[in-house]
């Protein structure tokens, strides 16, 4: 799907009338949701739509970084919806993706049904974090681009936010370890410069402002991300917090059946 001059690879799933756009994270794709859709409880209500990201997958990977800030991959979201006549969505966001949907929630709130967080952040509060922040992501960048895809994808399953996908079957990390390799580095550099948590603007003090419905979930063992998860629970007036157990930052990866059934209640609620 051509949308604003880049190419996006878009996939529809179902034909139910409640719309849900899924926002997968840094290094991963839409299909990532399929093995939690697959089970997925009162699945004939929604059409779930699976975007890869710009940089990701199969969708194109721009050589100027500035093509894939927030604001512009905000206004590619829309475009898309446009494009596929939603005129209102839930939105689902993983991590990044979590990040993207505040973007698009704070940006076009009338379009927005509900919305659910997954290991998620509004940014950092302060310039000062920010800055350091940006300072680390075009590093990492620059490693990418430098050590090449397969250098960096060892080096990003090993990092301890993603230790508790070690306790997933060889067979399940295999999976995820051959859908990163699916990247390239010139998108994965240039979405960590563009739309990294460094460059994002902070939505902490959007959250107050939210008038729809928000889960905000995180896995019990992905720490850091529990305590973003209750201070977003105490700003957004109507929000519920739930910790997952047994899972760590990927909770659709870890308890896809689980956590399936816990996001579909809320959307059918």
């Amino acid at each position: 799907m051509k949308i604003n001059g880049v190419s996006y690879h878009v996939e529809i799933i179902g034909g139910g009338e409640h719309h849900v756009l899924m926002l997968h994270g840094f290094t991963g794709k839409g299909a990532n949701f399929k093995d939690m859709l697959a089970d997925f409880p009162h699945s004939d209500c929604y059409t779930f739509i699976l975007i890869d990201q710009l940089g990701h997958g199969k969708s194109e990977s721009p050589m100027q970084s500035k093509r894939y800030s927030m604001e512009n991959t905000t206004a590619d979201l829309k475009a898309i919806l446009d494009h596929l006549g939603i005129s209102r969505v839930s939105l689902y966001g993983y991590s990044m993706g979590g990040r993207l949907a505040l973007s698009f929630a704070t940006s076009h709130p009338s379009m927005v049904r509900k919305l659910v967080l997954e290991s998620a952040s509004p940014g950092l509060a302060t310039k000062e974090e920010r800055l350091k922040r940006k300072q680390a992501d075009e590093k990492l960048a620059d490693r990418i681009q430098n050590e090449g895809l397969e250098a960096f994808v060892e080096f990003w399953t090993n990092i301890p936010l993603f230790q508790s996908q070690k306790k997933l079957p060889e067979s399940k990390q295999a999976e995820v370890h051959e859908q990163r390799m699916g990247n390239n580095v010139v998108g994965l550099a240039n979405s960590l410069r563009g739309v990294g948590t460094g460059v994002q603007p902070s939505y902490w003090e959007h959250l107050r402002l939210i008038e729809f419905a928000v889960l905000i979930a995180a896995g019990e063992w992905d720490e850091k991300f529990v305590l973003i998860a209750q201070e977003m629970e105490n700003r957004i007036e109507k929000s519920h917090f739930i910790k997952i157990s047994e899972a760590g930052h990927a909770i659709h990866v870890e308890q896809p059946r689980k956590f399936g059934k816990i996001v579909s209640e809320f959307l059918s609620n």
